[in-house]
């Protein structure tokens, strides 16, 4: 509707509700009596009269007088005459001549004759006015008998105009005459439809229609353009009264969703003003477009109910927790609005529908907030799972994450190009450890601020899985490094910490392996001459030196250097002259160079292996440390070698006499046989913990262990009355060889796990809804025949779908976006982080 026809149709509403209910004096006086002279003389073209002519008043004829007197004032306020015209007993003209012509009510406009009425039908005010209307608006309103004929004029109006269908079960009814009156104001803006048959009400959307009641109907043609399509339905579920209809059209014809960019205490609009709540879809720019949707669907199924508005929190600065996606505002003065904390729209249908909900979410709120807090205070010491433990005590504190782009289905692959590397971290926001790597996260966004062509991005998996599953995510958290112009994300599977995480990500721009094309260049990168912006963080370099004969084994460097991105920095040197690069370090291509602590100290390796995965081996054993700190990040790696540990704890930096023998005992000739190393408790507290499974009292520090986790696992502890020398640690262990030592303690043989089993997600949604499990039971039964029906070769066979055909199945999968949960940044689901496995 244009806004001249919006103005056109208010004012005029206001003038026609006054007139018909705001009583008038003298309406008595509407009513003329005039001979058929003065009636046909003082005809106006374009103005409608009803005319009653007579002789004389019969007995039988006043009660249909008295409610044309009585209906007079009602038809005057839509401009039509109501006269009683006096025939002569001479005369013998048509209207007062024959006898069957006395027993009618005609309708003029002008001196054109547009309908008779036999008397018995306007048997009262309603019934005159309601016919009366009805003759005049006949192009306003069409009278439908068929399917067929609602079918037609639907189509006509499809694309262009809306319809309003009204049934009512018989004509000079109240509920006729509403739909008059109103049509008579919105006839110019929508096309008004009636029939008294009951099947079109079915025909017409309506599931079980109470045929014995009037019913009114909103069809929205306008919005659909294709034939195909039908138009959709608003049914009005109040009676059909002038002010009912009046309301539910304005209504339909408010915006479907209000954008709002302002506080939500100042907003007015048409809901509010006609007594109708306005819910809020609280949302954010980077899910604006999933969460219009939403609210689009949201205010289909509220139409006629309460208003629908989107209000994204960049534009306003509200005080309120992060976590609420939904606020309802109602029309009552001095109630303050709602922030809530909604799943899906099924939760909001029903708190419109429901008021007492609204108070009986907040109490839940509440309660679960106050309860959360007591077993946090009374259960921390037992907790678990210490991820868990961490998170719930953390769990109040909101995480900075304006720095961190919220992708959607919608933005993913846009947001690939806008940075030459995109940096994204898929989790799912009810699930612990994937809480706890965000705010790592968001500690790495804030180191890597302002850095030029690195964009931090996250995709909540719980909101949408359609992304996770085609981005083949099987397990939270995952992150992944999408480099612009690369098919393939690198894939970083090291410590969450921050530290370690801004170093891969900054390490990984530097395209690996680099090709370099001078000697002077390759000592150059050998010294560890990279961009000023890396040379803060720690790393590895190796050259690869090849002759062009050896391109076998380049290809498989290649390969390597690009699964080492980000851990370790390759580079390749391949020219005419490699010889002379080679003879300098004293190998012969093809051969790498490793070169640690900027360049200090290069280590010439000869390079025999031919596939990538064995390069990559070799280059993380080369690169670990002769005598390591162990730490809690670097332990993993050195745990892989599965040999045994000769373990030096210390309560602080070790002494410089035993740094060197212990350093000397790591070079000699049984490197090879175990992995020789230190742990400072001060740096890595957890070892206290070490100590005290090792032995039944903490011994004196520095104390030398040894330790095969692999085999047997027995500790043996160096004697503390001998010094700590090579000599002396050399003499030890020949003993331990020949079993001359007897073992502190033997650790028990069972795996590590954790100390309760892993939540059985599909068995507790099993035990909650039994339909669940039903579906569950047949897919799963349906998909075994389906196996069995398949060859052997078929079975055997796994096959890798692309990125992009798997990304569209998983969106054709998903239904129309009825959830809540992607339009807030909240830090968990539903699912309460304090309880302990055991509670669940």
């Amino acid at each position: 509707m244009s806004a001249q026809e919006d103005t056109w149709v208010s004012s005029f509403s206001f003038l026609f509700f006054c007139a018909v209910f705001i009583p008038m004096l003298g309406s008595a006086s509407l009513l003329q009596e005039l001979s058929p002279h003065e009636y046909f003389n003082g005809l106006q073209a374009s103005k409608a009269s009803l005319a009653y002519f007579s002789h004389a008043v019969s007995p039988g004829a006043q009660p249909f007088l008295e409610q044309i007197e009585n209906s007079a004032e009602a038809l005057h306020d839509y401009g039509i005459s109501v006269v009683k015209v006096k025939c002569p007993k001479e005369d013998v003209s048509r209207y007062c001549g024959k006898e069957n012509a006395l027993r009618k009510a005609y309708l003029f406009r002008g001196n054109v004759l547009i309908r008779e009425f036999p008397t018995d039908a306007l048997f009262d005010v309603n019934s005159i006015v309601a016919n009366v209307l009805f003759a005049l608006l006949f192009n306003e309103v069409k009278y439908v008998e068929t399917p067929m004929d609602l079918q037609n004029i639907e189509n006509a109006l499809k694309g262009k105009s809306n319809m309003v269908f009204a049934y009512v079960p018989a004509t000079g009814t109240a509920e006729h005459r509403a739909v008059m009156e109103v049509a008579f104001v919105y006839g110019t803006v929508h096309q008004f439809v009636l029939t008294t048959e009951a099947t079109l009400l079915k025909d017409a959307g309506s599931n079980e229609p109470d045929v014995s009641s009037a019913q009114l109907l909103f069809c929205h043609c306008q919005q659909a353009t294709d034939l195909a399509q039908p138009c959709r339905r608003t049914p009005l579920e109040q009676d059909l009264t002038v002010l009912n209809i009046h309301r539910h059209l304005k209504l339909m014809g408010a915006p479907l969703v209000t954008e709002v960019a302002e506080d939500p205490e100042k907003v007015s609009t048409v809901h509010l003003q006609l007594g109708l709540p306005l819910v809020f879809v609280l949302s954010q720019k980077e899910t604006y477009e999933a969460d219009r949707r939403t609210a689009e669907f949201l205010a289909w199924k509220l139409l006629g109910k309460a208003g629908v508005a989107i209000l994204s929190r960049d534009l306003v600065d509200l005080n309120i927790l992060r976590r609420s996606n939904i606020a309802l505002k109602t029309p009552d003065e001095g109630v303050p609005i709602k922030y809530l904390v909604l799943e899906d729209t099924e939760e909001v249908i029903t708190l419109v529908e429901d008021k007492s909900k609204v108070k009986q979410i907040q109490e839940s709120e509440e309660e679960d907030e106050e309860d959360e807090e007591e077993k946090e205070n009374d259960n921390q010491d037992i907790q678990d799972d210490q991820v868990v433990e961490a998170v719930t005590r953390d769990k109040k504190r909101e995480l900075p994450l304006d720095q961190i782009l919220t992708l959607t289905e919608e933005t993913f692959h846009s947001a690939m190009l806008e940075a030459a590397q995109t940096v994204v971290l898929f989790y799912a926001s009810w699930e612990a450890v994937s809480l706890a790597v965000l705010q790592s996260y968001t500690e790495v966004a804030d180191h890597l601020k302002g850095t030029q062509g690195i964009l931090l991005s996250r995709v909540n998996c719980w909101d949408w899985p359609g992304v996770c599953t085609a981005e083949n995510v099987t397990q939270f958290p995952t992150i992944k490094i999408y480099k612009k112009g690369q098919q393939q994300p690198i894939v970083y599977n090291g410590m969450l910490g921050t530290e370690e995480l801004t170093s891969f990500i900054m390490l990984s721009q530097v395209s690996c392996p680099l090709k370099l094309a001078t000697i002077d260049e390759a000592e150059r990168y050998l010294r560890g001459e990279l961009p000023s912006e890396l040379s803060s963080y720690h790393h590895s370099l190796v050259l690869g030196v090849f002759s062009t004969a050896t391109s076998k084994v380049r290809e498989a460097f290649t390969e390597a250097g690009s699964i080492l991105s980000g851990h370790v920095t390759t580079g390749m040197y391949f020219e005419d002259d490699v010889l002379a690069l080679s003879h300098k370090y004293a190998v012969s291509p093809p051969a790498l160079l490793l070169a640690r602590n900027s360049g200090e100290s290069v280590e010439g390796i000869a390079l025999s292996k031919q596939s990538a995965q064995d390069i990559v081996q070799m280059i993380r054993y080369k690169l670990l440390d002769i005598f390591p700190e162990i730490t809690v990040q670097n332990l993993p790696h050195y745990l892989q070698l599965r040999k045994p540990f000769l373990i030096l704890f210390s309560d602080g930096d070790i002494g410089q006499i035993e740094s060197k023998e212990m350093l000397s005992l790591a070079k000699g000739r049984t490197k090879q046989a175990f992995v020789s190393c230190w742990l400072n408790l001060k740096n890595t507290p957890v070892g206290l913990g070490v100590l005290k499974a090792y032995f039944a009292t903490i011994p004196s520090l520095p104390a030398l262990v040894w330790v095969n986790l692999h085999a047997g696992g027995q500790v043996f502890k160096f004697p503390s009355e001998q010094s700590i020398t090579e000599m002396n640690i050399l003499s030890w262990l020949e003993k331990l060889k020949a079993g001359l030592e007897i073992p502190s303690s033997t650790l028990p043989e069972e795996d590590w796990k954790p100390p309760l089993p892993a939540y059985n997600f599909l068995q507790m949604m099993e035990a909650a809804g039994p339909e669940f499990a039903l579906r569950t039971s047949s897919h799963q039964e349906g998909r075994q025949e389906q196996q069995q029906l398949e060859g052997s070769e078929e079975k055997a066979t796994v096959r890798e779908e692309p990125r992009e055909e798997a990304r569209v199945k998983a969106e054709k999968a998903q239904g129309p976006g009825r959830d809540l949960r992607g339009t807030a940044p909240r830090l968990a689901g539903r699912e309460k982080q304090a309880r302990r496995h055991s509670e669940l």
